[in-house]
């Protein structure tokens, strides 16, 4: 039976960093999949956004999430680089109304220690709607990495990203890539962080822990299976 395969992004273009070769295999095994974003921006943000650059996002959301083909998409709009100054339960609630509406069986997270405040302040705030006395239709949850992200975090035991689940997106690779340059706002001059260099090359090593020539890295938190 097909599953309901939830991805979680706090800005857009975390999922095809993070896991867009994930995503992509998932719908080649034929599952339902689901993207939710939490942040957006406004005219009125503080940092400024124009009316073209928010219809700008605005379209290229949604041809991202036409490309990948999600069963259904979801962007909260809570506003970009200042989830720090809401009340936490907002965030959760706004979230949660979702994961009980789609029940999905896995979840996606980014990872809970990455340098962005956002990024943290979503992983802790998406988490805690996955109790499973709550919603037993969840199975299992997985976090992933970030590039410019994740691995900027201090380097501190507590703070370490430490993959125990690699998946095999060989297949995959150059959709991937497709994907990434579609962020074309978003991405990096080689050999910087966000760059088709650093995104091959990460999976590239990712890949060789498992004999494969590229794979993406996650840490898995629950699985019920």
């Amino acid at each position: 039976m097909n599953k309901r395969v939830l991805f979680i992004s706090v800005h857009p273009d975390d999922e095809t960093y993070g896991c867009g070769g994930t995503i992509i295999k998932q719908r080649a095994m034929g599952n339902e999949i689901y993207w939710l974003n939490l942040t957006g921006a406004t005219i009125e943000h503080p940092h400024g956004f124009s009316q073209e650059k928010l219809d700008n996002r605005k379209a290229l959301i949604a041809k991202i999430a036409s490309a990948y083909g999600f069963t259904a998409f979801r962007d909260l709009g809570l506003p970009t680089q200042m989830l720090d100054t809401l009340d936490v339960r907002d965030i959760f609630g706004a979230i949660d109304a979702v994961v009980s509406e789609w029940k999905p069986e896995i979840i996606y997270l980014p990872n809970r220690s990455d340098v962005h405040t956002d990024h943290r302040i979503g992983f802790t705030s998406a988490y805690a709607t996955t109790k499973s006395f709550r919603k037993p239709y969840i199975k299992r949850i997985l976090m992933y990495e970030t590039l410019s992200e994740t691995e900027f975090a201090p380097a501190l035991p507590e703070m370490v990203f430490i993959p125990n689940t690699f998946v095999d997106i060989t297949e995959f690779m150059e959709r991937k890539l497709e994907m990434v340059r579609m962020y074309d706002t978003e991405l990096m001059p080689d050999p910087l962080p966000r760059s088709i260099h650093a995104v091959t090359g990460l999976a590239a090593y990712r890949g060789s822990r498992i004999g494969v020539l590229y794979a993406e890295a996650f840490t898995l938190l629950f699985d019920r299976n």
